[in-house]
């Protein structure tokens, strides 16, 4: 069992940045590959990044690919997302989510991630 607590969001402006965080409880952590994903109101849940369990390999959606950077610390059992030159088309609620042995074109479904924060808003105004 994981649970996954986000942190970070907030309002800012049109090509500012912003760093999220997502803590997670538990030993097994660095087991997990993990993810962010975002909602839009009225839109679907969409995924945005990924990373290895090791944190070796990374993987982003074209939308945010040269903007965003995610990552994780183990010891710290935290996984980040650097927002960077954000756009009001960023505005959405970003989600954490962990998943185990999530490979391939699999890490943009969010069926195939277990565990769920609660999401954080981030409003970006233009």
């Amino acid at each position: 069992q994981v649970q996954l607590v986000e942190s970070g969001g907030g309002l800012v402006q049109a090509a500012d940045s912003l760093k999220l965080s997502c803590a997670a409880s538990g030993r097994t952590f660095s087991r997990y590959d993990m993810a962010w994903f975002r909602q839009a109101p009225g839109k679907e849940r969409e995924f945005v990044a990924a990373i290895s369990s090791s944190g070796g390999s990374t993987y982003y959606a074209d939308s945010v690919k040269g903007r965003f950077t995610i990552s994780r610390h183990n010891a710290k059992n935290t996984v980040y997302l650097q927002m960077n030159s954000l756009k009001p088309e960023d505005t959405a609620v970003y989600y954490c989510a962990a998943g185990s042995a999530v490979y391939g074109s699999r890490r943009h479904s969010k069926y195939e991630y277990d565990y769920w924060g609660q999401g954080t808003q981030v409003t970006v105004s233009s």
